[in-house]
């Protein structure tokens, strides 16, 4: 098996990642209903594991896997953990809590929301005058990582203020988790969510939510908004049977399995100064051709670099993306309203060199379509 090389394609979207060859083959493995045992047993300690990642205590911690996309998370974290009379507050500063505003909407739930630029940090100012406002917020949603534009939130900071006034901060942390170092205690983070594809650089289709156990145990007495979408029922069935409630990706589980051997054998620092290199490595091709970014660098969160389109009549993203796409790399458009971007991440399986292939084909392109080096604006 080990033998067989699959061809390796250089991933700088925003997610799935590039993985390893043995992520890959993980998937690999008999067929086996996922009631046995044996299944099961594979389960617990992998949630254990996504626990440990952001260094929390399994006794105060768990987390509950779900079949599905990161937005399956932000789905049944919101839906699931508002208290009868209470309201959610949302910082909405970018796609993905923009994302968050649309599933509470979708349901009816109580919310407010606090607009925020997308390209300046949030003012917590504005996040303390709102809770101290309002007596009655359930929880604060804060997007950790905005994907689409490589933003950092401030979450250390809105957690202490939720707290403060009463309330617990959930995060999406989809595209930072397993790559940004996280502490819950540190970071005062209450609940944070992920996705397998993303920062353990597993495979597409299992999603998992890391939260407080008391929370979630009180949230059986919260208003229901759905019946598969609902944490405190994933979670019991867990802790009763150690199984999903309901059919899980089978294979993507065992990737996971292998994925989480591979992060803990790689650490927690090495990693991240791995995707800080592969940062490096992006920025110093964005200088030498001209790229102008979307953010400043000091409010980035250094995974994501979104570079705005040049003013050159020639440029068009996607004759670029074919050509770098048939030569094993992959690019992405950007998701900011309004601004022609496109998307250079250092997630997956990843390291500098790749970015150096990658800059050395970029610039084969731009000179196949007669586009001016450095790069103008007007």
């Amino acid at each position: 098996m080990s033998e067989n090389k699959v061809k390796r394609n250089v991933l700088l979207n925003p997610g799935p990642s590039t993985t390893t060859d043995s992520v890959k083959y993980a998937q690999i493995v008999p067929d086996i209903c996922p009631r046995e045992k044996e299944f099961a047993g594979i389960m617990a300690p992998m949630r254990d594991d996504l626990v440990k990642i952001v260094h929390g205590d399994t006794k105060e911690y768990t987390a509950v896997l779900f079949c599905g996309s990161g937005t399956i998370c932000i789905d049944i974290a919101l839906n699931s953990l508002l208290e009868e009379g209470k309201k959610a507050l949302v910082v909405r500063n970018g796609s993905y809590s923009a994302r968050a505003c649309d599933v509470l909407e979708y349901y009816g739930m109580p919310h407010i929301i606090l607009d925020q630029p997308y390209d300046a940090l949030p003012d917590m100012d504005a996040l303390e005058e709102l809770l101290r406002k309002e007596k009655n917020i359930g929880y604060v949603y804060m997007t950790h990582h905005e994907t689409g534009s490589g933003l950092l939130g401030p979450i250390r900071k809105a957690g202490e203020l939720a707290h403060k006034y009463g309330a617990f901060l959930i995060t999406d942390t989809t595209s930072s988790y397993a790559m940004i170092p996280i502490n819950v205690y540190e970071d005062n983070v209450d609940f944070c969510m992920a996705s397998a594809q993303k920062g353990i650089m597993g495979m597409t289709g299992l999603s998992y939510i890391i939260g407080r156990r008391d929370i979630i145990e009180k949230s059986k007495d919260f208003p229901k908004h759905s019946y598969y979408c609902n944490l405190y029922r994933q979670y019991a069935y867990f802790e009763e049977t150690g199984e999903m409630n309901f059919t899980p990706p089978v294979q993507t589980i065992y990737a996971a399995k292998q994925a989480l051997i591979e992060y803990f054998e790689e650490g927690e620092q090495a990693k991240w100064e791995r995707h800080q290199r592969i940062m490096a490595a992006i920025r110093k091709g964005a200088d030498e051709i001209g790229f102008k970014e979307l953010l400043p660098r000091d409010i980035q969160s250094g995974l994501v670099a979104a570079l705005i389109y040049p003013d050159d009549e020639n440029w068009d993203f996607e004759k670029i993306h074919d050509y770098c796409y048939e030569r094993g790399f992959t690019i992405y458009p950007g998701k900011m309203q309004g601004k022609g971007t496109f998307r250079l991440c250092a997630l997956g399986a990843i390291d500098a060199p790749d970015i150096e292939a990658f800059w050395k084909v970029f610039k084969e392109a731009l000179a196949e379509y007669n586009i001016k080096v450095p790069v103008k604006y007007a």
